[in-house]
């Protein structure tokens, strides 16, 4: 994921490889229909690229959209390489992450075609359990980065401070999760602050609040309090970790759906941006999102390629 428009740059963007996708509905339908255990999460995979263009003087971003969900015939994995359909993420030997980008956005087809190079400044060993349970684990792997962006489609170049993490568990995310709020600021220095509120269907609320320096040292700090920031135009509840004085302003939504919403929030110290992001996973369980997805999130058979 790239920082949200820094470096003078009018661009940014996120992009997520799913191995047993948490958003798919397929992999819903088939969980509901077979069971957790019989559901086999590499039979649903997916390459998701969110990518934002705010043109000077404009106030909206244009956007690229892509997760078009495939089978297990289109994965190939080892330790160092991973190849979903026609795109393809590998380690470098000199510790730079290489993605080979081949996918096309939906519901209206674009393509979106390139090469983005990844150079961890650090790379913490530490992951952290996200509920007690022990199911589910989130780890910064890359917390302070540059990216190189060379994309044929759409036609364009830059360079600018990114971030990588990854997500895992053992069951679906809806059976423990209502929600969670997520938040990270490149801090000077080379270093970052990340602030993870999660909210349990059991148990209470718990928050994580990191700060982790240039050479990949992590230390976490008790969260400040919650505190709500505007509605999403789905009316998603957005919320943040904040010291009530100096609290984040929303400043503007990359993307809004009825159950996830992406923002950029204004530091209130004048600090860099933070990228924000809500998950409400009851509302992804409802069956009327359900019916919805498949337009954003298509399926390609295995003849479809």
């Amino acid at each position: 994921m790239s920082d949200p428009l820094r470096d003078g740059s009018t661009w940014a963007l996120s992009l997520i490889a799913f191995i047993g996708s948490v958003f798919s509905p397929y992999y819903a339908w088939q969980r509901r229909r077979w069971g957790d255990d019989q559901a086999l999460a590499e039979d649903h995979v997916a390459v998701n690229v969110s990518l934002y263009h705010r043109a000077p003087g404009a106030r909206g971003f244009g956007k690229w959209w892509t997760m078009t969900e495939r089978g297990h015939h289109a994965l190939a994995r080892d330790r160092d390489a991973l190849r979903i359909g026609p795109s393809r993420l590998a380690w470098m030997e000199d510790g730079a992450l290489q993605v080979l980008l081949d996918e096309r956005t939906a519901p209206w087809p674009r393509p979106v075609r390139g090469r983005l190079t990844l150079r961890p400044r650090a790379q913490p060993a530490r992951a952290f359990r996200l509920q007690q349970g022990g199911l589910h684990h989130w780890q910064p792997i890359a917390p302070s980065a540059r990216i190189e962006v060379d994309l044929q489609a759409p036609a364009t170049r830059w360079e600018g401070e990114a971030y990588m993490d990854s997500n895992w568990g053992r069951r679906p995310l809806a059976r423990d999760f209502a929600r969670w709020h997520w938040a990270r600021r490149c801090d000077p220095g080379a270093g970052c602050r990340v602030v993870y509120a999660l909210e349990p269907l059991a148990g209470e609320a718990s928050a994580l609040d990191l700060q982790i320096d240039g050479r990949g040292s992590v230390t976490a700090h008790t969260a400040p309090p919650r505190c709500d920031l505007p509605t999403s135009g789905w009316g998603l509840h957005r919320q943040t970790c904040a010291d009530p004085r100096h609290r984040p302003v929303l400043s503007a939504t990359l993307e809004s759906g009825p159950f996830y919403c992406r923002s950029l929030l204004d530091d209130a110290q004048g600090g860099a941006p933070w990228m924000h992001e809500t998950l409400d996973l009851r509302r992804f369980r409802h069956p009327l999102v359900q019916a919805m997805l498949p337009f954003r999130m298509p399926r390609r058979s295995r003849h479809a390629g």
